[in-house]
């Protein structure tokens, strides 16, 4: 897979963040392909964590980093995202890219599968349970990136105690909010 521009726009601004952040990796949380995240790291000696749901996902990454020569620094976990980590573990970066449109407007994007998109009735269940993980496992100085559907739903989502928007970019499909 070719990353789509506004998905190269987020792993661009993500490669960008991390010139100012703390030592320690990155984490990706729904990370697909894992093309936000290897693109992030990629030139850097950061290690990726990349977590998703779904086996194939995981291949993916897996097959990705390969053809990066990236195997060594990128480790993937197939669990659900409660599940993924441990509790002492903290990432100076995290990136974020649930499935974020609501369940009745799913058939509105027949090129994706429904699984990858499906963010619940308001189309933020996931990215909820996204900002639990944030909250809990980013370093003091880090940042967090978190792709969403619209501008209204970046102020729906809610923010877990801890977190503030430091910046919202708008892309031609979707936005990413930064949060630290």
């Amino acid at each position: 897979l070719t990353p789509r521009p506004w998905t190269q726009a987020q792993s661009d601004w993500a490669a960008e963040l991390l010139d100012d952040m703390p030592d320690g990796p990155v984490l990706e949380l729904c990370a697909g392909a894992g093309h936000i995240g290897l693109a992030a790291v990629h030139g850097s000696d950061r290690r990726l964590v990349a977590v998703d749901r779904e086996e194939v996902a995981v291949d993916r990454i897996r097959a990705n980093a390969d053809r990066l020569g990236r195997t060594d620094l990128v480790e993937t976990r197939c669990r659900p995202l409660g599940d993924a980590l441990a509790a002492d573990e903290v990432f100076a970066l995290v990136i974020a890219d649930p499935p974020w449109v609501p369940h009745a407007s799913i058939g509105d994007h027949p090129q994706d599968p429904p699984g990858a998109i499906d963010g619940g009735p308001d189309g933020l269940d996931i990215a909820r349970e996204c900002l639990e993980v944030i909250a809990a496992h980013l370093h003091d100085e880090g940042a967090a990136l978190l792709q969403l559907g619209t501008a209204a739903q970046a102020t729906d989502v809610g923010l877990p105690d801890g977190l503030v928007v430091t910046e919202v970019r708008e892309y031609p499909r979707g936005v990413v909010v930064c949060l630290r």
